[in-house]
Parts: C-alpha cells; sequence; structure tokens
C-alpha cells in the first residue's frame, strides 16, 4: 500500500489558502437570503462590518478583486476619461486591460521609484489641461502594498493632498490592504484597524481582498461613499457581479475580518524567515553561490533572483522537491516570488530552504 505523497509547500501565492475548518463550519451555518434583492442577512453584515471597522459609509461585495477594482474605476470614470496608474500596478498590468477594454478608461501608466511610489512630480506632470483634444484625467490609483513593500502613510498622504488640489479622486487597489495596516501598526505599536482607517482616509475608494492572506475562498470588497456605491451597485450588475444566496461566502469573509487579521503578522515573520533561510542555503551551494540573491523581503512576500540562463532549471527542481512558486523574466534574470501564508509554516521553510541547498545547476532526470 503506497502512502499519499507530501502534499506542496505552495508560495505561489497568498491566493492558494484554504478555508480552515473553524471558516467551513461558519460558511455551512451560514443563514442566506438574495443578495440581488439586498436581503441576504450575511452579505449585508459583511459590508456593514467592513465599512465601520475601515471608515467608510458603505460596502459593496464582489466575486473577486479585479472587478471591485474594474467597478471602482468605472464609477469614478466615464468613457474617454483617464486615470493614472503605476506601470505595474495591478489594475494596470494584470487585469486584462479591463480599464480600458470594458470601462472605455485611458490609462496614464508611470514609471515607478525604487521604494514602489510613483514620484509626485510624475503625477502632476501627467495631469492633463482642460483640453478637448486630450483625455480629461479624473482619478489617482494607488496599490498598497506593492510587491510587498508597504508604501508610507506620508506619502499617500502627500497623493490625496495633490489629488484634492487637482480636483482628481483617488483609488486604492488595497488587496493586500490589511497587510500593510499590520505592518504599520507593528511600527508605532497601536491597533491594526485604526492603522487601516488611515491608509483608507488617503483615498474616496479602496477595494480589499479577501481571498488572499485573510484565507476566504472567494471574494474583494468595494468600499465608498454612499452615492459612490449607489454607482457601483449599477456598474456591478452589468458586468454581471450580482450573487444569489452569497451569504455562504459573506460569511467566511467576515470570519476572516474577526479571525485572520492580526495573524498576518504571522506571515511577515514567516516571509523574513524564509528570505534568511533561502540566502544561506545558497551561500552553501557552490551551484548557486554568486548566482542567487535575495533582492526583496517585505511584509509576506520574498522576491529572489538567479542568472535568466539557471532559471528553467531551478523551478523544475524546486517542483521536483515539492516547493512551489512562481517565475519570471525580470531583466536578464529569472525572478522567482515566493510568498507567505496561512497554509504555510517553518516546515515549508526548511524544505524550501533545504531544496535550494539540494540544487546542483541541472534539472532532474
Amino acid at each position: 500500500m503506497h502512502s499519499a505523497p507530501a502534499p506542496a509547500s505552495d508560495f505561489r501565492s497568498d491566493t492558494v489558502t484554504r478555508p480552515t475548518p473553524a471558516m467551513r463550519a461558519v460558511m455551512a451555518a451560514a443563514a442566506v437570503g438574495d443578495d440581488v434583492m439586498g436581503d441576504d442577512p450575511c452579505v449585508n453584515a459583511l459590508q456593514a462590518v467592513a465599512a465601520e471597522r475601515l471608515g467608510f459609509e458603505a460596502a459593496l461585495f464582489m466575486p473577486s478583486g479585479t472587478q471591485a477594482n474594474l467597478v471602482g474605476l468605472m464609477a469614478h470614470c466615464g468613457r474617454g476619461d483617464e486615470a493614472i496608474v503605476g506601470q505595474n500596478w495591478h489594475t494596470y498590468r494584470w487585469e486584462a486591460g479591463g480599464m480600458a477594454v470594458v470601462g472605455s478608461i485611458q490609462p496614464q501608466p508611470l514609471p515607478h521609484q525604487s521604494d514602489g511610489t510613483l514620484a509626485l512630480e510624475d503625477i502632476r506632470a501627467a495631469i492633463k489641461p482642460d483640453d478637448p483634444h486630450l483625455a480629461r484625467t479624473r482619478l489617482v490609483v494607488m496599490e498598497n502594498t506593492h510587491g510587498g513593500r508597504v508604501l508610507p502613510l506620508a506619502y499617500l498622504r502627500s497623493v490625496r493632498a495633490l489629488a484634492q488640489e487637482q480636483g482628481l479622486a483617488t483609488h486604492l487597489d488595497g488587496a493586500r490592504l490589511l497587510n500593510a495596516a499590520v505592518a504599520e501598526a507593528a511600527l508605532e505599536e497601536r491597533d491594526v484597524w485604526e492603522a487601516a482607517r488611515d491608509i483608507c482616509a488617503c483615498f474616496d475608494s479602496v477595494s480589499v481582498c479577501l481571498s488572499k492572506g485573510l484565507g476566504a475562498p472567494v471574494g474583494s470588497l468595494l468600499l465608498g461613499s454612499r452615492d459612490f456605491m449607489a454607482r457601483a451597485l449599477r456598474i456591478r450588475k452589468l458586468l454581471g457581479g450580482g450573487m444569489r444566496q452569497a451569504g455562504i461566502l459573506a460569511a467566511a469573509g467576515l470570519h476572516a475580518l474577526d479571525h485572520h487579521v492580526e495573524r498576518l503578522a504571522l506571515d511577515h515573520a514567516l516571509a523574513a524567515r524564509l528570505a534568511s533561510a533561502l540566502a544561506a542555503a545558497a551561500a552553501s551551494n557552490p551551484a548557486l553561490q554568486g548566482r542567487f540573491a535575495v533582492v526583496s523581503a517585505h511584509t509576506n512576500m520574498v522576491f529572489t533572483e538567479t542568472p535568466a540562463s539557471l532559471g528553467d532549471a531551478l523551478l523544475a527542481h524546486l517542483d521536483a522537491a515539492g516547493v512551489l512558486t512562481t517565475g519570471s523574466l525580470y531583466g536578464g534574470s529569472t525572478r522567482l516570488r515566493w510568498v507567505a501564508h496561512l497554509d504555510v509554516g517553518p516546515d515549508d521553510v526548511a524544505r524550501a530552504a533545504a531544496a535550494i541547498a539540494a540544487f546542483t545547476g541541472s534539472a532532474p532526470a
């Protein structure tokens, strides 16, 4: 009789998390109604709790973060309007061009600074004058965290002030907003939700993902004023985002907000431990000495780089060792992203480090 293989150590993303037994229990027991008719009690509770904790008037539950961002952008901008975005923001690069294809919104991408921010002078220079030949700049979009980096609160307040001065709205892709809040709160030893509200106060609208580090199986929230959310509700319907007995999913989101926010600090600590372990393992391996570098480790994400000539072999070796991560070309290097989450722990870090230490420079047979 063959034993089942050990489950993989899956560092590909915090989207791979599975509902915990406690979360499954509350989902199974959830009271439900028809959310399109506005009478699902769990959805209504989730929206009210999230809005209150994050300092907004209202919230709207959606199937995905991509839809939450697109609805937010379309609620701010009309056809032919322009949104200023980062070159690598998820809203610009990783959402299939939805703002342009579906929303008829022109994105104006800007380069990133080394800390992940957009330079204020670049934002100011990108704002179009009032000219019928030009798209109308309506919105400034931020992303926090970006590549695991927390955008400084003082910087976000400066972006908000610039946008208000120019009569522009602001939207935050806050898929990992609560990772940023946990990191901010740890710096000043204060309440996580207070830190989250301070970040949210810099924006007219915010999206928050429930199915990444928070561990819910499905869903994101869009938050803003009541008038804004009334526009968003119509657009959600247009995009097919209305769900019926969605309380089963909303119950998971409520459980995550109550039980999985403060524990994000454990993911941040595990990512730091992973970065150290990978660096030490590579330093001990003649095949990787000087050819494997930890280039970034912030909140729950670690990025490593190797020469592109080693990338495919290293990924194949890790996969054979039961260690899953994601790789992409970055200049002349292969950059791997490692994400800590509630379904990986110290044993997975040890397994990843052992795999790096055992790499010989060629793909497994």
